[in-house]
């Protein structure tokens, strides 16, 4: 299910940075399990809240995502953190800053620091294809910091090769502290012919001179399977043939574009024949 995390803090979605700071104070000193009348689970979705709306480039990127109604990582369920292991990014420079939230908590609970379990971080390889379309993994987590444990990764399509995932409290928990997080590093295979560029694939495709000269048509792979290439007559070496709607998926219904290079290959070796009819060729001006 979707979050709103506007809601959850119970701010608008025009709140300043101050405002959500007041807010999550409030209802963290509310619902910290310390407290007798704390609430566990909704501390958690308080903290997960937080630690979006506090940084601007992650609230940016929710807010486009909950203004379509969904998101370019899934189907029309809309944007949610633990679902979708928000924050693609080098986590080390925007990952959510930990130290703020321990000075808050510090704050409302008259300077006694409250705990946070620690991070862990995990490595999983991907297909292209897996990566380019996405897709769920189930990594089983086995370290001193947490007892033995599996735990389902939701992959967004187009992720990149070294992106890290973040999972929001899937880290070491603490007995009445605040859990850390799971961090995900993605390797993903290099595919033999196709290469990513943003929401593009590409590819480089030999032809022969008789093909460039004349036109041709040619049987290319896909990540989603065989397809015809017209390739124009005269068409020279360089040239870049689009073919809509083949790349990296950006939305529901909606995809990058496939990318093919021509590149025109020319015989080592001539037959008299052959070099006969490239004189005559030549004598046309061709």
């Amino acid at each position: 299910m979707s979050k709103d995390y506007y809601k959850i803090l119970g701010v608008e979605k025009s709140a300043s940075e101050e405002d959500i700071k007041k807010a999550f104070r409030k209802l963290a000193h509310q619902h910290h399990p310390d407290k007798k009348s704390g609430d566990e689970a909704q501390f958690k979705e308080i903290n997960e809240a937080y630690s979006i709306l506090s940084d601007k480039q992650k609230r940016n990127q929710y807010d486009s995502f909950s203004a379509g109604g969904g998101s370019a990582f899934g189907g029309g369920g809309g944007f949610n953190a633990s679902d979708f292991g928000f924050d693609f990014s080098n986590f080390s420079q925007t990952g959510f800053d930990t130290g703020d939230l321990g000075d808050i908590l510090s704050s409302i609970f008259g300077g006694r620091r409250v705990r946070r379990g620690r991070d862990i971080a995990v490595d999983i390889e991907l297909s292209f294809q897996e990566a380019i379309f996405g897709t769920e993994r189930k990594v089983v987590i086995n370290s001193k910091l947490v007892k033995q444990k599996e735990v389902a990764i939701k992959i967004p399509a187009g992720i990149d090769d070294g992106q890290m995932i973040r999972m929001s409290g899937m880290g070491e928990t603490v007995e009445g502290g605040v859990p850390g997080d799971l961090y995900v590093k993605v390797h993903v295979r290099r595919h033999p012919i196709l290469r990513k560029d943003g929401f593009n694939l590409v590819m480089d495709l030999n032809i022969k001179l008789s093909e460039a000269l004349l036109g041709a048509e040619h049987r290319i792979g896909t990540l989603d399977g065989e397809i015809t290439l017209k390739i124009p007559s005269g068409t020279n070496s360089g040239v870049i043939l689009r073919v809509k709607g083949k790349g990296v998926p950006t939305g529901p219904e909606r995809r990058g574009d496939l990318y093919v290079r021509i590149k025109v290959t020319l015989p080592e070796k001539l037959s008299k024949e052959a070099k006969r009819l490239v004189e005559e060729l030549k004598k046309q001006g061709i």
